[in-house]
């Protein structure tokens, strides 16, 4: 299923055709944790809260249960499969900050699976792996 698309547990630099994707709030505030990351080094916009900004990506994460962040994350899949040119590094989504825990956040994610272009975190594969059996 991954072929070795595992995201690494710390992205410091990303290749040309790479996207950095993170946890954001709706509000685009990019102060801390992966969103910093984003901000910081991989181009991502104060005040934008989604999408595509430079070279990162914001997936909503701050603003209620996990049934609020699943249709940013179906927004990001159906992106990452319009853009085949580019790799999509998912880091641990919702997991930091905002409170939710892999179990939580991972399925959302599995239709992302057969994808060659978007990376996952090693424990959300894990996760994955257990609910295809």
């Amino acid at each position: 299923m991954r072929n070795n698309r595992i995201t690494p547990d710390e992205v410091v630099a990303l290749k040309a055709n790479e996207v950095f994707v993170f946890g954001s709030n709706l509000q685009g505030m990019h102060a801390g944790g992966a969103a910093l990351t984003a901000r910081l080094f991989f181009g991502a916009i104060l005040g934008q809260g989604e999408g595509l900004q430079g070279q990162s990506y914001a997936i909503p994460t701050m603003q209620g249960g996990v049934e609020t962040i699943k249709p940013y994350v179906d927004r990001f899949i159906e992106f990452a499969g319009e853009n085949p040119d580019k790799d999509f590094l998912v880091t641990r989504i919702g997991c930091g900050i905002a409170g939710f825990v892999p179990e939580e956040i991972a399925p959302l994610f599995a239709k992302a699976t057969h994808m060659h272009n978007v990376w996952l975190p090693a424990d959300f594969w894990r996760i994955l792996e257990k609910i295809s059996d």
